[in-house]
């Protein structure tokens, strides 16, 4: 057995599901705070517009990136390893939009229209992340 196989993070299907809901879920709070703490005239009518936006990007593009993921999670053997929880194609698009975040938030946009963005992102992973959290939770329900 090589190294880098003797090493490798492995956890069982049930425990990948969890991972995959406990980051979409943080990642998303995280987005949502930081939209939040962003602009300092954030009213009601622009938290409702982001709450919106991020609905209707949640129904449109998260939710299908979600079933996607809990498939891949559920078609991999027990016992792979947490970093495979996503697809590299994944893992590339999280590092493209963490650093499409960066310039946003250092780009000449208004903090008002930064912050309505982190919001919509924000919550749109976080309520997509239900889909993964059923999913845990009908996983962990089969065992008992």
């Amino acid at each position: 057995m090589s190294w880098l196989a003797r090493f490798k993070p492995r956890a069982s299907t049930s425990t990948n599901l969890l991972v995959a809901a406990l980051m979409w879920s943080f990642i998303g709070l995280y987005l949502m705070v930081r939209g939040y703490l962003l602009s300092e005239v954030l009213s009601g009518i622009f938290l409702g517009l982001a709450l919106g936006l991020g609905t209707l990007k949640a129904f449109l593009v998260i939710e299908r990136a979600a079933r996607k993921n809990i498939a891949r999670i559920l078609a991999r053997p027990a016992g792979m390893c947490l970093g495979g929880i996503y697809s590299w194609g994944m893992w590339g698009l999280v590092i493209c939009m963490m650093l499409g975040g960066r310039l946003l938030r250092n780009s000449a946009v208004p903090p008002l229209v930064v912050s309505v963005i982190y919001l919509a992102v924000g919550w749109a992973l976080f309520w997509s992340s239900r889909l993964i959290w059923q999913a845990w939770k009908a996983r962990k329900s089969l065992r008992w």
